[in-house]
């Protein structure tokens, strides 16, 4: 192949293949941003699985299944609270708004599953079956970060996809694996994902 001459410099085509493929990478990711909601928090992530690494040996110890749920609820409090703050400081950062379409249809996804989620865990817990909750609490919030993983960078549907199969697991497997599926989905996910985000997508 005969090196392409440009002005006084001979350029070699594939150095020219290269920076084309490199610009091409850059407006891909450009326009992925742009449609795509990126406030997802990701120290705010691993923040969040710090805490529940925090809680799930306190909630193991608990004796009674009022006191189990009632440590993990207040889990997802505090878990709610460091996410909000988190998405609303990486969205200010970026200059998007929490109310452009990307972020609606990210929530507008994500919710049905959280809901559902709320109210198993309700009619679980009248019907004495708590050791179901892990894997339905996974389960259902893989699902959520799935769908509105769809508006968002592509490493969130494969977060999400991890807690399904933790969920699956916790659903299918012995009793006594349920805060441990807690602890490695909310936990150590959140925290290897959330560093990921940050690294890859910024905060």
């Amino acid at each position: 192949m005969r090196p392409v001459l440009t002005g006084n410099h001979v350029q070699d085509p594939p150095a020219l293949h290269a920076r084309a493929m490199d610009n091409l990478r850059f407006i891909r990711d450009t326009m992925e941003r742009a449609g795509s909601f990126t406030a997802v928090p990701g120290w705010g992530g691993v923040l969040m699985g710090l805490t529940v690494l925090a809680a799930a040996p306190i909630a193991a110890s608990q004796q009674t299944a009022a006191a189990w749920l009632a440590v993990w609820l207040a889990e997802a409090v505090i878990a709610v609270a460091i996410s909000t703050g988190a998405i609303a400081r990486k969205a200010k950062i970026g200059g998007t708004s929490l109310f452009d379409a990307p972020a609606r249809k990210f929530v507008l996804s994500l919710s049905p599953p959280l809901v559902a989620g709320a109210l198993l865990t309700v009619v679980l817990y009248r019907a004495g079956l708590v050791d179901q909750l892990p894997g339905v609490w996974l389960l259902l919030y893989g699902t959520g970060v799935v769908a509105g993983g769809a508006f968002s960078v592509r490493i969130v549907p494969v977060m999400g996809i991890c807690f399904m199969l933790l969920g699956t697991l916790a659903l299918f497997g012995p009793v006594g694996w349920g805060d441990w599926c807690m602890a490695l989905g909310f936990g150590v996910l959140h925290v290897i994902f959330g560093a990921l985000i940050a690294v890859r997508y910024g905060g």
